[in-house]
């Protein structure tokens, strides 16, 4: 069974934007349907809630509310394996430290697939047995397998 970790930013688009047909959303219909196993952390669940709740900007645009948030999450817990220890690591992506969580939670998880629209992790394209991959390519792979 494939694995994979889907960072913070599809995630919160998938939240923004629930509609099928929709990549990130589609995604999450994929791990709900057991075509590919999705690791999160609770460092994953904790940013996409504070980017969730902390964004005015888009909070204005899309009107959502702070329960929705947590019941998104508690979706999000549910639906995903969640990997409860993440090992600390540094220094893998040099530009953004912080996306460094998101690495360890696929060193962790033993994931195939980073799914990311991240610049800075796409960058590195591989890391160990990990392949950086974008939402789209990663339903090209998912369907490829069927």
């Amino acid at each position: 069974m494939t694995k994979a970790v889907i960072d913070t930013t599809v995630l919160v688009s998938a939240f923004l934007k629930p509609n099928p047909g929709g990549v990130s959303f589609e995604l999450l219909l994929f791990a709900k349907e057991g075509r590919f196993e999705l690791y999160l952390s609770d460092g994953i669940l904790e940013e996409v809630a504070d980017a969730l709740m902390g964004y005015e900007r888009i909070r204005r645009r899309y009107r959502y509310s702070d329960s929705s948030i947590v019941e998104y999450c508690q979706n999000l817990e549910e639906l995903a394996k969640l990997v409860r220890k993440v090992p600390e690591v540094r220094g893998v992506v040099a530009r953004d430290p912080d996306d460094d969580m998101i690495v360890a939670c696929a060193l962790a998880a033993d994931a195939d697939y980073l799914v990311t629209r991240d610049k800075d992790l796409l960058s590195l394209g591989r890391h160990g047995r990990i392949t950086m991959i974008t939402p789209e390519a990663f339903l090209r792979v998912l369907r490829a397998r069927e």
